[in-house]
């Protein structure tokens, strides 16, 4: 779908303002929230967790400091990588991330990434809000992305340490 065919026609006075979409997706993972801030902004961590199903984490590199890059490589199962990068507007170790995020490919503005580690008694609740979304299909397939984003942090925190 294009970016018109999202945005609606140009030439309609009627068509209503096109508002970017946006999605949420939680998760209680038994962790404190240091230790998953850590595992969000580590590169060493991020590689063990990070990507959806079936992608695997090839490269990270974070500069965590509000201002600073970050750039994400995905690697598919085809052997393709797609580069995730953005930058940090938001550092509030150990309860809050807010990013931009696009694919380095992509020539579309960013979209905005804000990230919160709330504390539970059973753990830490990871709250995911993907702002600034053009496209439905894309946002499902951050939906899914996500899913199994937190499905990999809980199982890389939730594991036993090996002595």
């Amino acid at each position: 779908m294009t970016r018109e065919g999202i945005m609606g026609n140009k030439n309609s006075k009627n068509a209503p303002p096109f508002q970017p979409l946006s999605l949420e997706v939680r998760r209680v993972i038994r962790a404190t929230p240091d230790r998953i801030f850590e595992a969000w902004t580590q590169p060493a961590h991020l590689r063990e967790w990070w990507g959806p199903r079936d992608v695997t984490c090839v490269d990270a590199q974070i500069d965590l400091r509000v201002g600073g890059r970050y750039r994400i490589a995905n690697q598919f199962p085809d052997g393709r990588i797609e580069w995730i990068v953005g930058e940090f507007e938001v550092i509030t170790p150990p309860r809050e991330l807010v990013y931009t995020w696009r694919l380095e490919s992509d020539s579309q503005p960013p979209e905005r990434v804000r990230v919160r580690f709330e504390p539970r008694a059973d753990g830490t609740e990871v709250i995911v809000l993907h702002e600034r979304i053009l496209d439905p299909r894309v946002r499902d397939r951050h939906r899914e992305g996500w899913d199994s984003c937190l499905d990999g942090l809980a199982e890389h925190l939730e594991r036993p340490l090996v002595q």
